[in-house]
């Protein structure tokens, strides 16, 4: 190889960088004692010091050296309480580009060939220019690069599972059909297999195992030639996929995963972070520096208090904004990054990060570590207090119309203090991690024993039901019941306040045969059947979806309050004998009855009526006055028209109706 000599080069930026003369490297160690960029070149290696250090950034400039070139580094330092310094360990940069060679777990214990690999970076962006739909406006559909495709045969075969399927034709027209503006990625930045799943034979499909924060995974892009294999390729096959879903009008959102790393707890393997500098990057217990702060439960905890950990953090982010033009962020268990740290800071006061979307999974494993409701300004928040009223509501009648009324009404007990408006809460009926929607009415326990972990693993408490039989089912009124509280169960989501969310194949009855935490399951129980999808289900989510864009009323940016406004109240709670709800109603225990009624925001909308009944009788409704139209009737074997409403109404047994009426007909009472 050739021999290359090592001037001072500057400290910033971290990383590795092409200018003019060569590439200029700069690692982050406050505890180091010496740093060896290590090159190589046509197999050989050469060991270069940096001698520079300047504010624990050791630093060095390669002169000659060109985009290609491969390098690790090996840090030596002291030995002691809290330090993994190994000399003869080979490390990736934390700000790596690029990758090469493999990590396994082999089984004499982990072993890794990855190194780093110079990138320029270059791509033709064209005319790219992010959506910038409006938060009000926005559907976000979560999304499995993998398991999305796999399986969908007008997809080229070598497209399927990969970035570039994710933005086919055949995808495009799906999320065009749904109304979806945003998919939210599960995990894509580089991330490896935890050693307990491979040495049960499994692989770690969701991907929140991160060790590479600015790599696309590699698992995603087209393997069908050479020049397509690496991560090289999956970052230019990303760039391509977020250009071609911004000309259609759909953003991309991340799921990120911040609050650890794949080097797991002390007895996990050291590849970068660990042996770069343990004591800064990760949170260690008062007095147990050998020990591991451990608030996302996977072994670790990154520790973003420390100034170079929450630049990290910082870099990568903004890396994905405007060198991968990403939309926004789903921050997985976001309380660890905020918990003692300026993360909240940084990111409001950052002239790029805090005009994306921000979305927080608002809680983790650590102390008060449950903090729905608690993020600030600029934020929304994944609300699992909307999911489980939901489904207690309709699956187990474990509350009552008060606790969904406030559901429907945006959560604003949760989110409007300190000023937050409705679409500061991201309603879901069901996400990766929990049952699909399908399961929920399909089985009352989980059915994690394919996980190899004795079906202990999952959420026991699913607040699910079977509707008369546990799993599948050729009954006639089981699968009646089924279809009756999954449609009751959507339209409530598409009705409420705030952003709804829905997990792809949810909308066409993906079942993962009751499997509530099947991370590990990289294979038919979590890819989309497209093949066997339930097509009537997915027209009837297309329609919901197209109602809620219709009625503006169903996404407002101010709270509702109960005031009169230009077209009567903003919103009227509705009793089936034709009145307002008065306070004894609501308190009647768990009422199965729920009526809202929605004034129009402005002269060309129309008023908008849901009414709910979930018990097992159907009942009468008495009307507000006017001419109603029955636009959605969830029992119906046609249930959208346009139809007249009588007065009363009839209102099936577990059945929501939509009902409209101009603006010009006789005011509401």
């Amino acid at each position: 190889m050739r021999a290359f000599a090592v001037s001072e080069g500057t400290p910033w930026p971290l990383g590795a960088t092409v200018d003019e003369n060569g590439v200029n490297f700069a690692l982050f160690s406050a505890h180091a004692e010496r740093v060896e960029l290590c090159v190589f070149e046509n197999g050989a290696m050469q060991a270069l010091d940096l001698t520079s250090c300047t504010d624990h950034v050791w630093h060095g400039h390669l002169q000659g050296a060109r985009a290609g070139i491969e390098y690790a580094y090996r840090v030596r330092g002291p030995r002691g309480p809290g330090h993994r310094f190994d000399p003869e360990r080979l490390l990736i940069d934390p700000y790596a580009r690029d990758l090469t060679g493999e990590f396994s777990c082999a089984e004499s214990g982990a072993a890794s060939t990855l190194k780093c690999r110079v990138v320029d970076g270059s791509f033709d962006w064209g005319g790219d220019a992010p959506p910038g739909t409006r938060l009000e406006d926005s559907f976000l559909y979560e999304v499995h690069v993998g398991g999305a495709t796999r399986l969908r045969r007008d997809i080229p075969e070598a497209l399927r599972g990969t970035y570039a399927g994710l933005a086919s034709d055949a995808m495009i027209r799906h999320y065009q059909r749904l109304g979806v503006t945003a998919i939210e990625l599960m995990p894509i930045q580089y991330f490896i297999d935890e050693e307990r799943l491979d040495r049960r034979g499994f692989a770690n499909y969701w991907g929140y195992n991160t060790i590479a924060y600015f790599v696309a995974s590699p698992r995603y892009a087209r393997k069908d030639d050479a020049q397509n294999r690496g991560t090289r390729a999956a970052a230019r096959e990303f760039r391509s996929m977020v250009k071609t879903l911004h000309a259609e009008g759909i953003e991309v959102l991340l799921d990120v995963v911040f609050n650890h790393t794949a080097e797991t707890d002390a007895s996990g393997p050291t590849i970068s972070f660990r042996g770069i500098d343990n004591l800064s990057y990760y949170r260690h217990p008062p007095g147990a520096p050998d020990e591991f702060e451990n608030f996302s439960g996977c072994g670790n905890t990154l520790n973003l208090a420390h100034p170079r950990v929450l630049q990290f953090v910082m870099d990568a982010l903004r890396f994905w904004v405007t060198e991968m033009h990403v939309d926004g962020f789903r921050f997985d268990l976001a309380v660890s990054l905020v918990r003692d740290s300026a993360f909240l800071a940084a990111l409001a006061q950052d002239p790029v990060l805090s005009r994306v979307k921000l979305i927080a999974e608002p809680w983790d494993l650590g102390p008060d570590g449950y903090r729905v409701g608690g993020f600030p300004l600029g934020w929304s928040e994944w609300n699992d207090r909307f999911r489980d009223d939901a489904r207690m509501f309709w699956l187990t009648r474990g509350v009552g119309a008060g606790r969904l009324a406030q559901r429907l009404a945006g959560s604003e007990e949760v989110f409007r203090p300190g000023g937050r408006t409705p679409f500061a809460g991201v309603n879901f009926l069901a996400v990766h991690d929990g049952f699909t929607l399908r399961d929920l009415v399909s089985f009352n326990e989980r059915h994690n024993e394919r996980n190899g972990e004795d079906n202990r693993d999952g959420c026991a408490s699913n607040y699910s039901c079977n509707c008369g039989e546990e799993g599948g089912s050729a009954d006639p009124v089981v699968l009646s019941r089924r279809r009756n509280r999954t449609r009751a169960l959507l339209t409530t989501l598409f009705m409420a306040q705030g952003l709804p969310l829905l997990q792809a194949g949810d909308e066409s009855g993906r079942t993962q045969s009751g499997n509530n935490n099947a991370y590990c399951q990289d294979n038919a129980i979590t890819w989309i059947d497209w093949e066997n999808a339930d097509d009537a289900l997915v027209e009837f989510t297309a329609r919901l979806s197209n109602l809620r864009r219709r009625f503006l009323q169903t996404r407002r940016r101010a709270w509702l309050t109960g005031e009169t406004g230009a077209f009567g109240r903003d919103v009227l709670w509705w009793h089936p004998d034709g009145r307002e709800m008065r306070t004894e109603d609501w308190d009647s225990g768990t009422r199965g009855f729920l009526g809202c009624l929605l004034a129009p925001l402005d002269a060309d909308g129309d008023f908008l009526l849901i009414v709910m009944n979930r018990d097992d009788d159907a009942l009468d409704v008495f009307l507000p006055p006017g001419n109603w139209r029955v636009l959605c009737d969830t029992v119906s074997e046609t249930p959208f028209s346009d139809a007249a409403a009588e007065n009363p109404c009839r209102l099936g047994a577990c059945a929501v109706k939509l009902l409209a009426r101009s603006v010009c007909d006789r005011a509401p009472g």
